[in-house]
């Protein structure tokens, strides 16, 4: 199976263009000091740079035996974070969805061993596909499971949008109703009155109490982050269709 010359460019710019959103999220969180999935930005960051080499190898900045260490690395990390996720609650910088990210560090490497050892100029064949055996013509099953995999992780994904969206509408389709008091309190002193009143209540909080959201910021919206999750499983899932 081959694709045509463009696709390979087009899918390239977009893999530079997730490497580098990936990229300034982590820069972003780090200024502002806002809390985001640096372990997920960083695999995306890194699955950008290698994916936009596979489709145009003259974008290929390390050999592919160095991106293999590299996604077997990451691989060791997300599974720690799967087992760890299972014992104890994920940090705030990490993610809460690992399996996923280990199942693109496992097609990772399926496709940089499935590379053919000849440098192909661009525009003849996808990668993957070449007159030298490779691990695809051994497994071929594994890179339709993979493929199908990262169709399902983009129905997911979708669904999440979605949902989020859902959310955000809702409390503006309930009818407003006047709220009345269950509890009378009498009026007491204002010393009495600082051990019940809310940090969000107080005027006079300080304004790093409380977590910024990071919805606030554009970059960093979430929305914005799982439409980057979308565009890596479509480049993956096709890249891993023309293994077949």
């Amino acid at each position: 199976m081959t694709g045509p010359p463009w696709l390979a460019g087009v899918l390239a710019a977009a893999m530079i263009l997730t490497a580098g959103y990936a990229a300034s999220r982590i820069a972003i969180s780090r200024a502002l000091r806002v809390p985001t999935e640096a372990d997920t930005d960083g695999l995306h960051a890194l699955m950008g740079t290698a994916m936009a080499g596979m489709f145009l190898p003259q974008l290929r900045l390390l050999p592919s035996v160095v991106w293999a260490v590299i996604f077997g690395a990451a691989a060791i990390w997300f599974t720690g974070g799967a087992l760890h996720v299972r014992w104890a609650a994920a940090r705030q910088w990490q993610c809460r969805f690992p399996v996923p990210h280990l199942v693109e560090c496992m097609a990772m490497l399926y496709m940089l061993l499935a590379l053919p050892a000849v440098q192909r100029t661009p525009g003849m064949t996808m990668p993957g596909m070449g007159s030298s055996p490779s691990a695809s013509a051994a497994f071929p099953a594994l890179a339709l499971v993979l493929a199908l995999f990262m169709l399902g992780y983009l129905l997911w994904t979708t669904d999440r949008i979605a949902t989020r969206a859902r959310a955000k509408k809702a409390p503006a389709v309930l009818p407003r109703t006047q709220l009345r008091a269950l509890v009378t309190v009498p009026a007491a002193a204002p010393n009495d009155l600082n051990g019940v009143a809310s940090p969000i209540d107080t005027p006079g909080a300080p304004e790093g109490a409380l977590p910024r959201p990071t919805a606030g910021h554009l970059v960093l919206a979430a929305h914005f982050g799982d439409l980057s999750k979308i565009v890596m499983s479509i480049a993956m899932g096709y890249m891993l269709l023309t293994m077949l």
